[in-house]
Formats: C-alpha cells, structure tokens, sequence
C-alpha cells in the first residue's frame, strides 16, 4: 500500500466531500427527480418498463402512476432469464455485468439482485464520505492505521456464466478497492492477498497477525457486522500462542499454505521478542476485559454495524474495548447503497443515516405496526391501489414515522421494496435521516442470516417426523437467536406431548436439530457449514405448562387473552429467562447441514 497523504491534501479532500453533503443534502428533491429522470431515459428502451406502458415517461407523475411497487417474486422470471444467459434488455440498457447475492432469501436461495458496471462507481463515492465525516469527530487519523477484518465469501457462476456474489466480495475484489488511491480510511494493517484469501482460516490469521505487528499503529479496529468483529477476538483467544511464537520467530505457520497470502505478510512480519512477550502476558491474564485497547493502546473507536439485530453484541464489545465508540458509518444493501451516518460518535441506539440523494431514487410505504408480544413488522406482499398511492417521496417523509423502504437503482430496480423498516429520526437540510429499526417479517438472525416466521414452522414441520414412532408431538414452541456463545445459534424451546411408552432417545432430538438446520436457507447453511459463523442449532425441551406460564406473563404485562399468540420468536430478557428456568433437557445438532454455493437448480445443470 503506498502511504498516505500528507494532511493538506486530505483537509482539501475533506472540505470538497462535506461541501458535496452539503449541497445534496440542500437540493435533495431536485436531485431525485434529476436521478429518476436519469435512469428513466437511459433505460427507456427496456422490455420491464415497456411491458408495464411507461412508454417513454420520465416524470415522477407518471412513473408513480404507471409502475407498480414490486417484490422480489415479481421479477424473478425477467432474474432467471438474465442469469440463464438472455443478454437482451430486459430490466437495463447496460448489460449485467454480475448479480449480488442478497442475505435475503426467496423460496431458501440468496436473491440475486443485478449489477451494472457503473454501480461499483457508485459505491466507492459513498465509500468516499466516511472518512471526511468521521475526522470532524475524531482527529489525526489519517497518521495511523485501521485494523479491519474483511473478507471475501464463496461465489458462483450463473448458468449463463455471470458471477453471483456478494455485494462485499465483488466489491472487493474489484479495481476500485485492489488499485484504490491513497486515502487515510483505506490504510489497513491487512494486505489485500490477506484479505482476498477465500480459506477463512488463513485469512484470519494473516489478518489477525498484521494486526498484531502494527499494533501501535492502529487507530481504529473494526469488520463490517459486530458479530463479525468478535469472531476475530474469539479467534485471538484461541489462537494467540501460535501468533506469538510466529511475532517472536519472526516467521509464519505452516498451516498457512497460500504462496501469496505468506508473501503479503512477511513483508510486515519481523522477528519480535517484545512484542510476543507483550501479547503473551494479555492474552495470558484471566480476564479479556478491554483486551482490545490493551493490546491496541492508540484505538479511538470500533467501526462495526450495531443497529438492528447486531445490537444484540453491544454488551460483549463493550466488555472486550472497556467502552469504546462503537461507530456504524453507513447504510447499504445488495440492491443499492444508501446513506451514511453524520453524527458517528453518537449512541448505537440513536444511530440515524442520512440516505444521500444521488445514489438511487427513494420512495417510503408507511408502516403500520402490529403491537404485540414480538412486536415484529409484518407487511402485505402485494399493495393495494390505496397503499400505491400511499407512497412518499424522500423529502416529504414525516419526523417520528416509521416507513418501508422502496427503490428505483440505475441497475435496473423499478419501485423494488427493499423490505427495511426506517424510522424518520430528523433532517440534515431537507435530506431525512432514520434510524434502522429492522427487516421486515425476520424472527431470528445470527450474523448475515435471516429467518422468517414461516420458513421456521416449515422446518419445525419437518423435524417433527422424527418424533412420530414415539407417539410425541410438539405442543407449543418458540426461538430465541443465543450471542452468549460466539458463534451465536439458534434456540427452540419445544414443550412435548409424549403418550408413547418408550422415551424419545437423545440422537432422534439430535436428527430434530439436523433436519431444521437442513430446512433453513442456503444463507443459514453457508453460515454454518461454510463461513463458520452460526454455531450448531440446539432445542430445549422445557416442561409441561411452560407456555401456559408465558402466556400468563404475557398477560400480566397488559397483553390481550383474546388476541395473544405465542411469540415464535423471543427477545425480551425476562420471558427467555422463564423459557430457560424450566428448561428439562437440551440438544445440538450433531453436524452441519449440507451446502453447495450458488443456487440449487444451477447445480443440478450439467
């Protein structure tokens, strides 16, 4: 990596993007309808937007009138056909150049949302901001380093031969990141060939070496998900006496096999007794409290996502940093990159993006909440012409409403409903800011995983089966996402029905947790065959009367008699509290569930 600028040029830098803040942010509404009319006439020509009759429109009017707001399903059709190989202009002028695979599932597989060339563009611009942003807050860091943890997942192929990946790995993987130009927020401890290392472990520990070596160097630590960054100490934890013995020799295990990835790091690595004895004594002592600033004296803050369920980790970064900022810089998806945090250094829980008006046009569906005990967000697959109408534009969203967010990229996404709820918390010039406050219809979510309601009872359906011979039925259940172990796992609580004679055997409640594991989808599977970062799926049995008993809390809370459910997923501490106090017994699957990368069908193709 070449160094840094000097400081002049990066104040310069840094006074033209807040500038641009500043302007965009001013002239919001006149910049969305320059970018719909913008896509709109690049893109007139396509068989999407000419099946719905735009013909040729390129005004809001129109467009709001003519084009239905759509889901994934909707398109899925004009999806398979592109990633099959059809090269006519279907949803874009611009051919797809690949398709990023979503977190978000349709039918078990990773959606698979298209990308153009331009977009990468695009990104790296809202890339550009953050650093501008973050040195009003926090200043001087551009004389030091970031201690990131980034890596690249599995990709895979279409039929038609696109790459499908996700948004991270194409990003990285890119010119725009490999060859980036010098800036202070891109100086890392890790060399690219160790972050580009598809073997998580040798990319890990590479990472977590370089980081060690440069550690007073560091100024900031971070990975993209909170869950993420605690990997990496874990890692620590069980790795460090053979990160030492590699700091004091001055050379790298064996164990770390790729040529480059070894070349990377040797070129950082030099033989260090002080050092390795430093780590050594930390990571030796009986409490890791604040190891973080321990063994990274210089650290100002940590750069993770901690809105939405990553805010389950706050307590445990804490504990690791002795308090340290946690700092959620941006907002972005696989389908668009939206927005980014003014106000970094302010609490997680009043975490509010500013969406910046140039990178797609924004529309906002008001959301109307279902209050109940799992006080989950649940919306209408298809809108009604009342609920189309009801649609606002980005500078006419109200302070303190709650909205579904839904867009129209330059990659060919008309009016596509993300499926994030946002909250208006206010507004910097006439741009609003919101704060995240969940996906849509997702109970349980470990790290980049999301499972909804009703994938879950299809897998507890199917899990059951094996209880059958035994005369046993699952009463009542529910879940609960466990952090307390790293990695996180899911939890069922299951209340039993046994009128057979011979009791359930603990390997048939084992198969149990194998065949919900092999009903979740793909990006749960990856997450635990592949990315190692979703542990082993464990049920508890509790005993009879459990719901009984939560229905009763529930009650006592002011819930209704009438209208409650049980909450097939729980979050609020003292209901998981009473699940655990009546817990009888408990199982974890015995292996990881099956996983191939890319879509099923595809594999199935020869």
């Amino acid at each position: 990596m070449p160094e840094a600028p000097k400081s002049d040029v990066v104040i310069e830098n840094n006074k033209q993007v807040l500038h641009f803040i500043e302007e965009v942010t001013t002239n919001a509404d006149e910049i969305q309808k320059k970018v719909l009319a913008e896509i709109l006439t690049k893109n007139a020509h396509v068989e999407y937007l000419q099946r719905h009759g735009l013909n040729g429109h390129i005004d809001r009017e129109n467009f709001k009138k003519i084009m239905p707001a759509i889901t994934y399903e909707d398109i899925q059709s004009d999806i398979t056909r592109i990633a099959n190989g059809d090269k006519s202009q279907i949803l874009c002028s611009q051919p797809i150049s690949e398709f990023l695979t979503s977190s978000g599932t349709s039918g078990g597989e990773r959606k698979l949302m298209p990308t153009i060339e331009e977009e990468l563009a695009r990104r790296s611009q809202l890339y550009s901001l953050l650093m501008p942003v973050m040195s009003q807050f926090v200043p001087d860091l551009e004389k030091g380093k970031g201690m990131y943890f980034l890596f690249i997942k599995s990709e895979a192929k279409t039929p038609g031969g696109l790459p499908a990946r996700p948004v991270l790995t194409s990003y990285y993987k890119s010119p725009h990141f490999k060859n980036r130009r010098p800036d202070p927020y891109t100086n890392y401890t890790s060399p690219n060939d160790t972050i580009l290392c598809s073997d998580s472990y040798q990319s890990m520990y590479s990472q977590m070496l370089c980081g060690l070596c440069q550690n007073k160097e560091v100024l900031r630590v971070g990975a993209v998900f909170a869950s993420g960054f605690i990997r990496a100490i874990r890692f620590l934890e069980k790795h460090w006496p053979l990160l030492c013995h590699d700091i004091r020799a001055g050379t790298i295990n064996s164990q770390i096999t790729d040529l480059s990835v070894r070349e990377a790091v040797m070129k950082i690595l030099k033989p260090d007794k002080n050092l390795a004895d430093f780590v050594e004594a930390e990571c030796s002592k009986d409490s890791w409290q604040g190891i973080i600033t321990r063994l990274w004296p210089n650290t100002k803050y940590i750069d993770v996502i901690v809105t939405g369920t990553m805010s389950q980790y706050i307590p445990t970064l804490d504990y690791y940093s002795n308090g340290l900022p946690l700092v959620c810089t941006m907002y972005a998806s696989s389908e668009c990159y939206f927005g980014v945090n003014l106000n970094p250094l302010c609490k997680p829980s009043e975490v509010a993006y500013t969406l910046i008006p140039t990178m797609g046009y924004f529309e906002f569906l008001p959301v109307h909440r279902n209050n109940g005990v799992t006080n989950s967000i649940s919306m209408p697959k298809s809108l009604n012409e009342k609920e189309q109408q009801e649609l606002v534009d980005l500078v006419d969203v109200k302070i303190g409403q709650e909205y579904e967010l839904i867009v129209t990229t330059y990659a060919g996404l008309y009016r596509y409903r993300v499926g994030d709820v946002l909250r208006v918390a206010g507004f910097k010039n006439n741009a609003p800011q919101f704060n995240f406050i969940c996906r849509k219809n997702v109970v349980l979510s470990i790290d980049s995983d999301k499972t909804d309601e009703v994938e879950l009872q299809n897998a507890v359906k199917n899990a059951v089966t094996h209880l059958m011979p035994f005369d046993a039925h699952v009463t009542e259940y529910s879940s609960y996402a466990d952090t307390t172990t790293i990695p996180g796992h899911y939890v069922l609580y299951w209340e039993l029905n046994v009128n057979g004679s011979t009791p359930v055997p603990p390997s048939v409640f084992e198969d149990c947790c194998l065949t919900i594991e092999e009903s979740l989808n793909s990006v749960y599977r990856q997450g635990r065959a592949s990315d190692k970062s979703i542990g082993p799926l464990e049920i508890k049995i509790v005993e009879s009367g459990t719901f009984d008993k939560l229905m009763d809390y529930a009650i006592s809370l002011g819930a209704s008699i009438n209208q409650y459910k049980t909450p097939r997923c729980v979050k609020f501490e003292p209901i998981v509290e009473l699940l655990n106090s009546r817990v009888v017994s408990n199982y974890f699957s015995p292996k990881c569930p099956k996983w191939v990368p890319g879509h099923k069908q595809w594999n199935n193709m020869n």
